[in-house]
């Protein structure tokens, strides 16, 4: 597959939950990053370890929304493994009918039809919002913050 073939089956599955598919679209080594997560920054640098995070988002994601990819840009850059996909995660809280937007940039490098690397970037208060979470989002923020990282 094609790089933006790959993340057409990726931005797909995870609207449509095929969360237990998704990891297959990954590299054994990996590293995919959320640099923005209010969560933390987690590497995920191993398909088994997005085996355990898809398997955690399952659960978490529920039913409480219905979105779709929407608004899809993709660039391709001088580097053939590599794209910018531009996207909105647009639905409906299906509790109230609301309308919800979600802006996203995902960078992919993709080998052999694998995705070796990403870095994910999304409206995370968007999210949490959409999906009644910011309760959840707020006690994350009031938590201390962590030792700074080294240099």
């Amino acid at each position: 597959m094609t790089p933006t073939e790959v993340f057409l089956q990726l931005v797909h599955g995870v609207c449509d939950r095929r969360y237990d598919e998704l990891p297959d679209l990954y590299a054994e080594q990996t590293d995919v990053r959320h640099p923005f997560s209010p969560y933390g920054e987690k590497p995920l640098l191993s398909r088994q370890a997005l085996r355990e995070h898809f398997g955690a988002v399952g659960p978490r994601a529920g039913a409480a929304i219905r979105f779709e990819p929407a608004n899809l840009q993709i660039h391709e850059t001088k580097d053939p493994e590599v794209i910018v996909a531009e996207f909105d995660y647009a639905g409906t809280v299906i509790e109230t009918g609301e309308p919800f937007t979600v802006p996203c940039i995902f960078v992919l490098r993709i080998r052999d039809g694998l995705i070796v690397e990403s870095r994910d970037y999304l409206d995370h208060i968007a999210m949490s919002r959409a999906r009644g979470r910011l309760d959840e989002l707020i006690a994350v923020l009031r938590e201390p913050l962590g030792e700074p990282a080294a240099s």
